[in-house]
């Protein structure tokens, strides 16, 4: 089974799912509220410059300030990374060598700016000033006068050959060309029309840029059912199943200009139960969002997200195995090498990933498992670089983040916890509130004491601690009231102290 992909347009929102062999391994959701930004093209106005940092802040038009760091400002002449993370580009020039921050902007300057980076979190979004506009076979870089095709493509004679027709249409004195993986084995005259395409667009957002107040939206990137078509849809997609009319025709219209050999593996799904509930993967998605995943071997791993990185530790659970305890160690982390992989990707987890895999005593069979883990890696297409397995079973790996996390998307940080995961424990709360009425007592000698907490935390207040109330009461010559509110937070409690019996 080779790979499909499933596209669920629901109230509001869209989700698109890719699936190899059977296996969900990337699922993207927009909602038409909150629509994303990444790729989109503003026209921004310095607000700070911070040398520093090297970076700058700039006022584009959303709700916090984007930040731009001087290596993302485009310099006549050099090489730059851009958005398409499976391309091979010129490299820029090392960072002593470029000019600073303050040399490069100014406070009120004006710039065409592109959205690298979702905004997260607290952060605003991160933007560059190298423009790059992905067409279907090609991306345009107006900025960076280079040619480059991508890594995925390894034969080295298609690649020149892929060069060449580049070369060949590419007009004098414009930008650079990068060649995507899909271009392999097309013929010369689709190539040089998507070049046209996107040589087109370009000339309309430099034309819309010309005036523009400073935060003017100039372009914005096309929703995600039209990306799906354009960045995931290639020769070994099988088909695309998609549960709206509508959409499947916007699909078929651009593939038509574009691709119209896989217009036809676009199909209308009219089965009973909804799209992804029939293939299984609203289980998939609930699971994706667990803490804990089971392995098939009785092992499990477990996945940690936290704000600077990502933690995920592999057990052994029930797993013995029927060998030495060497060889039921490497099964176990060879299976969860394979699942740690897949759960990256299907999560969209960024930045700093650790994985602690279960110690290993064979230099052998930690290179074993290392080789899995990056062969794993390579069907992501995300860029990723994972360090060889340290003395201490960790491995250490970075992986490009563009946009939120799955979980960053679908969830939102429990409002009785505050995200942190856990809460103070009942009897915390209880020897907090026995502290709080001394204390009470002390500033304000005459009165009855209330108490208000939650119905549990008063539970334990009347019954296991009711002997401290009452050695209390002895104590401070004054009664003391219990009261539950079941609106009360856990963790949270009123001592107050009043002039007037509370007692009935």
């Amino acid at each position: 089974m080779g790979s499909e992909i499933l596209i669920n347009r629901g109230p509001g929102e869209t989700r698109v799912a890719l699936l190899e062999d059977g296996a969900l391994v990337e699922i993207y959701v927009e909602r038409d509220q909150d629509q994303g930004v990444v790729g989109n093209l503003y026209q921004g106005k310095v607000s700070r410059v911070l040398p520093g940092m090297q970076a700058a802040f700039l006022q584009i038009g959303l709700d916090r300030a984007a930040f731009l760091h001087a290596d993302d400002i485009a310099l006549p002449g050099e090489g730059a990374d851009v958005d398409d993370l499976e391309l091979e580009v010129g490299e820029r020039a090392p960072r002593a060598d470029r000019p600073s921050i303050g040399q490069l902007l100014r406070e009120g300057q004006e710039l065409l700016v592109q959205v690298a980076k979702a905004p997260l979190g607290t952060k605003g979004a991160r933007v560059t000033n190298y423009v790059s506009l992905p067409g279907r076979y090609v991306v345009y870089m107006p900025t960076v006068p280079k040619i480059g095709v991508s890594r995925r493509i390894g034969d080295e004679a298609e690649r020149e050959r892929l060069k060449k027709i580049v070369e060949t249409h590419r007009q004098a004195n414009e930008g650079g060309f990068i060649v995507r993986t899909v271009c392999a084995g097309l013929d010369e005259e689709i190539i040089a029309r998507d070049m046209a395409f996107v040589r087109s667009l370009w000339a309309e957002i430099a034309g819309k840029a010309k005036g523009a107040a400073p935060g003017t939206l100039l372009y914005a990137d096309v929703d995600l059912v039209l990306r799906a078509a354009r960045d995931l849809f290639g020769d070994e997609v099988e088909r695309v199943l998609i549960d709206s009319p509508t959409e499947r025709d916007r699909i078929k219209a651009l593939l038509e200009k574009s691709a119209p050999h896989l217009a036809a593996r676009v199909q209308l799904y009219e089965g009973r139960a909804p799209l992804f509930e029939a293939h299984g993967l609203e289980q998939e998605l609930e699971r994706a969002l667990s803490r804990t995943i089971e392995l098939k071997s009785g092992g499990s791993i477990v996945i940690d997200e936290a704000e600077a990185l990502t933690a995920i530790d592999v057990n052994t659970g029930s797993f013995v195995g029927s060998k030495d305890l060497e060889a039921t160690l490497l099964k176990t982390n060879l299976e969860a090498a394979l699942t740690v992989a897949r759960q990256v990707r299907l999560r969209n987890l960024g930045g700093i990933i650790i994985v602690d895999f279960i110690d290993l005593s064979s230099p052998e069979n930690r290179v074993k498992v290392h080789t899995a883990f990056v062969e794993a890696l390579t069907k992501d297409r995300a860029k990723t670089n994972a360090l060889p397995i340290s003395e201490f079973g960790l491995v250490e790996m970075t992986r490009r983040r563009v946009r939120p996390s799955l979980g960053k998307t679908l969830t939102e940080a429990c409002p009785y916890c505050e995200g942190r995961g856990r809460v103070r424990s009942r009897r915390t709360v209880c020897q907090d509130i026995l502290r709080e009425i001394e204390q009470q007592a002390r500033t304000q000698p005459h009165g009855d004491v209330l108490v208000s907490a939650m119905p549990a935390v008063a539970a334990m207040l009347t019954t296991d601690d009711r002997g401290r109330i009452e050695a209390l009461e002895e104590k401070l010559g004054r009664p003391i009231v219990v009261e539950a509110r079941g609106e009360l937070h856990q963790e949270v409690y009123e001592v107050c102290v009043r002039t007037k019996s509370v007692l009935p």
